[in-house]
C-alpha cells in the first residue's frame, strides 16, 4: 500500500490554498500513490485561533464544491483522497469534517470530529458541533481505513473503536503547533507527547498510523509540522521536518499487521467484560 501525506503552510486566500493542495496531490499521484491525506482544514488558515463570526463564511457543504474538485482528481489519478473541511451542515450548525473520496471519484462519506477542544489558540467549540454520526471506517479500493481528526488523536478509546471496526490504517489530519512564547524544552516535550500517544495507538491496535500536520506561522502560533508514519508496532517509518512544506509518499508492508497481531495479541486478550467503568466520566465514591 503506497500512502501519501501533504504537509502545507496556508495563506489567507482559500482558493489559493485549494489550488496549492491540488498541485501537491498531482505531484504525489505521479509516484503511484494509492491513498493521500491532507492536513486538517487545509483550505484556510487555522481560523480557530480566535472567536470571530466572520470566519463562518469559510464553511461549505460536504459534499460540495471542494469535494467535487477532489473527486475529479481521485478519478483521474485513481487515488483515494482524504479531505478535511469546515462543513456547514445547516444554518447555525457547523462541523469539523473529513470527506473520503474513493479511487474512482466516488464520495464514500464523511466523519465529523468528535472531540472538540477549547483552549487558548484553539477555540473550536465556538465553531464546531461535535459529530453525531459515530466513528467511521471506509472501504476504499485499496483497503479499509479509519479517519479521526486532530484532538481525537489523544483519546485511545477512539482509536480502539476504529480498529475494532476493521481499520488497517488510521489517518489523523491535524493542526497543532507551539505558541511563540514557549521555550524549546516545552516545544520538544509537547511534540514528543503528541507523537508518542499516536505511536501507542498503533501498538495497542496493531495498525498503521499516518498523522498529517500543517506547518508555518499563523499569528503567534508556529505549527510544528512533523507529520509522520508509524507501523503496527510503533516504529517511525517517516518523519517530516517541522518548518518545511512536504509532500511525501511511502510504501507500507500490509503483512506487518498480521505479523504484529499474532505475536502481540492485544486484541485477543481484551477483557471486555471488565470495561464497563470506562463509560463513567470519573470514578468517585458515587459511582464506584
Amino acid at each position: 500500500m503506497k500512502v501519501g501525506l501533504i504537509q502545507m503552510a496556508c495563506g489567507f486566500d482559500k482558493q489559493a490554498n485549494i489550488d496549492h493542495a491540488i498541485q501537491e496531490i498531482k505531484k504525489a499521484a505521479i509516484s503511484g500513490v494509492q491513498i493521500i491525506c491532507l492536513q486538517e482544514l487545509f483550505a484556510s488558515r487555522y481560523f480557530c485561533r480566535e472567536e470571530n463570526y466572520d470566519h463562518f463564511t469559510l464553511a461549505e457543504s460536504v459534499p460540495g464544491l471542494t469535494t467535487k474538485a477532489i473527486q475529479k482528481l481521485s478519478k483521474e489519478y485513481k487515488a483515494v483522497i482524504i479531505t478535511s473541511l469546515f462543513e456547514k451542515r445547516t444554518k447555525g450548525i457547523y462541523h469539523n469534517t473529513v470527506a473520503v473520496i474513493d479511487a474512482d471519484g466516488e464520495y464514500l462519506g464523511k466523519y465529523r470530529k468528535q472531540h472538540i477542544p477549547d483552549d487558548p489558540g484553539y477555540y473550536e467549540k465556538f465553531y464546531f458541533t461535535p459529530g453525531d454520526h459515530g466513528y467511521k471506517v471506509f472501504n476504499t479500493r485499496y483497503g479499509r481505513i479509519g479517519v479521526l481528526i486532530c484532538w481525537d488523536q489523544w483519546y485511545p478509546e477512539a482509536a480502539r473503536i476504529v480498529s475494532l471496526m476493521g481499520a488497517e490504517i488510521l489517518f489523523y489530519p491535524t493542526a497543532i503547533g507551539w505558541s511563540d512564547s514557549q521555550d524549546e524544552q516545552t516545544n520538544r516535550l509537547q511534540y514528543q507527547a503528541w507523537q508518542t500517544i499516536q505511536r501507542g495507538h498503533a501498538i495497542a491496535n496493531g495498525l498503521f498510523v499516518v498523522s498529517v500536520n500543517r506547518t508555518g506561522r499563523e499569528g503567534n502560533t508556529v505549527f510544528w509540522g512533523g507529520s509522520f508514519i508509524a507501523d503496527p508496532f510503533g516504529e517511525i517509518l517517516y518523519e517530516a521536518p517541522h518548518s518545511d512544506e512536504v509532500t511525501h509518499t511511502h510504501e507500507l508492508d500490509m503483512k506487518r499487521i498480521d505479523e504484529i497481531r499474532v505475536h502481540w495479541p492485544f486484541l485477543r486478550d481484551r477483557r471486555i467484560d471488565t470495561y464497563k467503568p470506562i463509560l463513567n466520566r470519573f470514578l468517585d465514591e458515587e459511582n464506584q
